[in-house]
């Protein structure tokens, strides 16, 4: 007898008004792939909690920040937790799916990110410069975001935002992986123009240096997009380790480069499945 389709619950905000990013575009075509090797439902992270249950497994993809629906995604994990259900992402992840506390811990810990702090005190770790960032920790989607003086990143740093010296980058990458595999990377040539990406051609030291953080994080199964900058002196430094639903930007690859991405996630859920 043939083996049992596994069952998909399809997380996505297809109405969600991303800037210069269509959500709905890509979770169609992701979603119409997955149909071939999986049964599909699609529904607003609200609705999730209700119909997990009758699903094998729960995709968290293009939903949004949490911030929208904090109530409901907090239910999710608990329910999640609670009764073992599989979720992709799996929800052990260090990045931004627990907050931006992460970026104070890489900072302590010395990896090539930003450098971070969240207290007034601390100002002094960072670069001395005539412009802060100042972002929620709970933030997303720059939702928040300022840019301020010290004096002003002093007033504001108590502890529920965090401030980093605006660098004047060359230009943003991102990394994208499926578990702890590589599958392409795209740049912004244009700092001000951050969702205008070509394909990049990623070197040695610039894989070892997105690959850093993917062994941090030691996500079992999921998707995780690196993102950094090109530093003034030529080094990168994280920006995000998105670990929760991160855009894609499949519409800025190939035909090729999608499908092996796609055959690539039907693995990870496969192979999630086996494990389980």
């Amino acid at each position: 007898m043939p083996t049992a389709r596994r069952s998909l619950l399809y997380v996505t905000d297809l109405a969600y008004p991303a800037r210069g990013r269509r959500y709905c575009d890509e979770d169609i075509r992701l979603t119409a792939a997955l149909r071939e090797d999986f049964d599909l439902a699609l529904c607003h992270p609200r609705d999730a909690v209700a119909l997990m249950a009758g699903f094998d497994a729960v995709v968290v993809r293009n939903s949004g920040p949490v911030l929208a629906y904090q109530e409901d995604y907090d239910a999710f994990r608990a329910r999640a937790t609670g009764t073992g259900a599989l979720v992709y992402n799996e929800l052990t992840g260090r990045g931004d799916m627990a907050g931006k506390q992460y970026l104070l811990d890489l900072t302590a810990e010395g990896f090539p990110v930003i450098p971070t702090v969240d207290r007034p005190e601390d100002l002094g770790l960072l670069p001395e410069t005539e412009r802060y960032v100042v972002k929620p920790k709970l933030g997303a989607d720059s939702i928040g975001l300022q840019i301020v003086t010290r004096e002003g990143a002093r007033e504001l740093a108590d502890g529920s935002v965090l401030v980093q010296p605006c660098v004047d980058f060359a230009y943003e990458v991102s990394f994208y992986f499926v578990d702890e595999h590589f599958q392409y990377a795209l740049y912004a040539p244009d700092p001000d123009r951050r969702w205008e990406l070509k394909p990049y051609e990623p070197t040695g030291a610039d894989l070892e240096f997105a690959r850093r953080f993917v062994d941090w994080n030691a996500i079992g199964h999921g998707i995780q997009r690196v993102d950094a900058c090109r530093a003034p002196g030529g080094e990168l430094l994280l920006v995000e380790l998105e670990d929760l639903n991160p855009y894609l930007s499949l519409d800025a690859v190939d035909t090729p480069c999608r499908d092996a991405f796609v055959e690539a996630m039907k693995a990870s859920l496969h192979g999630m499945f086996s494990r389980a």
